[in-house]
């Protein structure tokens, strides 16, 4: 049985009320989520104070108390653990914001070419602002933004999960981060 399968299994035992599944689970699933904390953390300022080991055991910890989660595969994990990650990250910047009172706002490189190549520091906050007015608009695109971005997951996971071929989902990554290059220049602060 191969690691995917594992936890799929696991997921569907989770969901059947089997606390010892969620015990098993961690270890299938902690590297992945190392690897995409730590990709998110390059990408902040240098004295941040956040550890990749804490966003991940923060964001485990909110995906596993979702009492009211039926786990569907493996995609389905990563893409509810993406959104867990993108509210830990912004509640951070927010945390730290307001402890500055008002300053500086955090910073966050984005990939994939969200922003222009001379704007790749953009502000976390601003971006999680972007998200909630592209979902209202169109909400599969800010679906997929989340996924890809902050999920991690690659075009094939993002369409086995959001049941859309992996032509509908790059498609709409297309639009989606043409509309939020726009959206975050129109708002950028002077």
């Amino acid at each position: 049985m191969s690691k995917r399968t594992d936890v799929t299994s696991i997921l569907k035992r989770a969901s059947a009320g089997d606390e010892s599944a969620v015990n098993r689970l961690l270890p299938l699933v902690y590297d992945e989520l190392r690897a995409l904390a730590e990709s998110f953390l390059q990408r902040e300022r240098p004295d941040l104070t956040l550890q990749a080991t804490a966003l991940v055991h923060e964001a485990y910890v909110r995906l596993v108390k979702q009492e009211e989660v039926e786990w569907q595969n493996r995609a389905h994990f990563f893409a509810v653990a993406a959104q867990a990650i993108r509210r830990i990250l912004v509640d951070h910047a927010r945390g730290h914001q307001r402890a500055k009172r008002g300053g500086d706002r955090e910073r966050v490189r984005l990939d994939e070419g969200i922003a222009a190549p001379e704007e790749r520091d953009l502000d976390l906050l601003a971006i999680d602002e972007a998200l909630e007015k592209l979902a209202q608009l169109h909400p599969r695109q800010a679906q997929i933004v989340e996924l890809r971005f902050f999920g991690g997951l690659g075009l094939k996971e993002v369409a086995e999960f959001l049941k859309v071929s992996p032509r509908t989902v790059d498609g709409d990554w297309s639009m989606a981060r043409a509309w939020l290059r726009r959206e975050l220049r129109e708002n950028a602060e002077p």
